[in-house]
């Protein structure tokens, strides 16, 4: 954000000299100096951002695991610590999205925990899915490797994302597969109920009283947008929330007659 501030001074300094025309000696000279003032400050806001980013993914590295390891065995299958590795990452986001790190003493607990719940859960999940039939057919795959390529501008890109992520093209295409069983089996069998236009309204209305709270303890209050407005996203924000405590329920029901072992 201070990166950002400093480069649209610069700019309206730059705008500034341009409408100014031709000034005398001392005032371009004046001017000259706030500019390179301007730039050293943008530099060392932009060094310190990049220390600061450098130590924290520091932190954040020391929490993984290694990659060989068996994190879990979910009804006989091994969970490594690359899985893990890379569901931590997404818990490390998420933390940090909400403003808290990842790293401090009780966040880190949480993270890990979480981790690994998420990755019982996934594996419970599809083992689910397998065994209710569903499967990915070639074409299918092929078609969402297709759409993961179109995110790359050139193939050199997209094999040095594999690369860097350490997986092979085949790898990929395996994983994909599972993606694809898994929303199968997550659209047709876990049900939700409708979302009705009663929880809507009560989901504008808390919005709304907190924005209230905000503005009477001193923030800044931004204009409330109509409810016709923002009901097609609150109604899908809604539909998401269902789902999710509806596969939460669903992992606590298979929990109950796997055998899962944590070893981490």
């Amino acid at each position: 954000m201070k990166k950002l501030m400093y480069t649209l001074l610069i700019g309206v300094i730059a705008a500034a000299l341009t409408a100014c025309g031709s000034n005398d000696d001392a005032k371009q000279s004046k001017s000259d100096d706030q500019k390179t003032a301007q730039t050293e400050k943008q530099k060392e806001a932009q060094e310190k951002q990049e220390k600061q980013a450098k130590e924290m993914q520091k932190k954040l590295d020391k929490q993984k695991v290694d990659e060989k390891k068996t994190v879990a065995v979910v009804n006989g299958k091994k969970v490594s610590g690359e899985e893990y590795n890379a569901a931590l990452a997404t818990s490390q986001n998420q933390y940090q999205q909400l403003g808290q790190d990842p790293t401090s003493k009780e966040a880190a607990k949480q993270v890990k925990q979480q981790t690994i719940d998420n990755l019982v859960g996934q594996t419970l999940l599809l083992q689910e899915a397998e065994n209710k039939g569903y499967k990915a057919t070639d074409e299918e795959v092929n078609k969402k490797l297709k759409e993961t390529k179109k995110q790359f501008k050139t193939d050199k890109q997209f094999k040095s994302a594999l690369k860097d992520a350490g997986l092979t093209q085949s790898q990929l295409k395996s994983e994909l597969a599972d993606s694809i069983k898994y929303q199968q089996y997550v659209d047709k069998d876990i049900q939700t109920p409708e979302v009705t236009d009663k929880e809507i309204q009560d989901y504008y209305d808390q919005f709304a009283k907190q924005s209230q709270s905000q503005a009477s303890g001193g923030k800044e209050q931004s204009q409330m947008p109509k409810l016709e407005d923002v009901k097609p996203q609150i109604k899908q924000q809604l539909e998401q929330q269902k789902k999710q405590e509806a596969l939460e329920k669903k992992v606590e029901e298979l929990k109950k007659n796997a055998k899962v072992e944590v070893k981490l």
